[in-house]
């Protein structure tokens, strides 16, 4: 096993596919028959699903099937203009790559904008959907107490916004997801820059946060307002110390949704599979082996 994890890099587990009219770029690894498990990526300079759950995939591929995809205007996806809201379009392009992939049914992990990209799925497409694990999710959160916008929603638009953004600014929006501060390295700064400044990534920021703007779609992405049509089950995952979508965001999604329960990992940000990995991969799994 120890030699099957070792080969799971970035480069042997890359794939692409076009579906739906749409480039699609994804990783997978784990049994071929096995149960399928699809992770989607938050938002933010520089995200792609490996970036969110890279570290997670060697211990997902034991038992199952494990898909991380970019989701549309991220990572090596492509950047198209959205002609619908960017949970609906983003929940389309994944139905649509199950069935270039001949995959009828999965579980779903969706962290902030891919929970709300994951419920979105179940909402429109709920034969599709197994169970979903959502972790901070975007959308179907609605804060009751915390001001909005959140710090780390303030510092997200405060890097878009800036017609020559820093390195600095980028450290603040990523020092604002972790609670545990060394998880912000130098490293981690230069990869997220290299990826943020790149051409590609910025027409992709640009062209979902046109979807968010457009009048038109915002009862769309409210997904709290539909939240008890979700049949499935839901596990909803908070890190404690959430400054981007926090905790009592998980109040009216955990009162809405039939099937709700929820977990709170202490001491844990915006990113619960990094910061809180051993427990989040054995959350999960038990959930999704039920």
């Amino acid at each position: 096993m120890g030699d099957q994890m070792a080969v799971l890099t970035y480069e042997s587990t890359s794939r692409m596919v076009k579906a739906g009219g749409v480039e699609l770029h994804f990783h997978e690894a784990g049994p071929a028959e096995a149960p399928v498990v699809i992770m989607l990526h938050g938002g933010g300079p520089g995200a792609s699903g490996w970036s969110n759950f890279g570290g997670n995939l060697p211990v997902f591929a034991r038992t199952f099937r494990t898909l991380l995809i970019d989701q549309p205007c991220f990572g090596r996806s492509a950047k198209p203009e959205l002609d619908r809201d960017y949970f609906s379009y983003s929940a389309g392009s994944v139905a649509a790559l199950m069935d270039e992939l001949g995959i009828e049914q999965a579980h779903f992990i969706g962290n902030s904008l891919g929970g709300g990209t994951s419920v979105r799925m179940a909402l429109d497409h709920p034969d599709r959907v197994g169970k979903l694990l959502l972790m901070g999710p975007g959308g179907v959160s609605l804060n009751l107490f915390a001001p909005d916008p959140t710090e780390g929603i303030k510092r997200l638009f405060e890097f878009q916004a800036s017609p020559e953004p820093t390195k600095e600014q980028l450290r603040a929006f990523l020092s604002v997801m972790a609670y545990d501060q060394s998880l912000i390295t130098d490293e981690l700064v230069e990869e997220r820059w290299a990826s943020a400044t790149d051409p590609e990534t910025k027409l992709g920021n640009a062209r979902m946060a046109a979807a968010f703007a457009n009048p038109a779609w915002a009862q769309d992405w409210m997904l709290w307002r539909e939240a008890h049509r979700i049949t499935q089950p839901v596990l909803l995952t908070w890190g404690r110390e959430d400054r981007t979508n926090p905790l009592d965001g998980a109040l009216v999604a955990l009162k809405s949704i039939p099937d709700a329960r929820l977990h709170v990992f202490p001491h844990c940000g915006h990113w619960a599979q990094t910061e809180q990995a051993d427990e989040f991969n054995r959350l999960a799994i038990a959930f999704f082996s039920q």
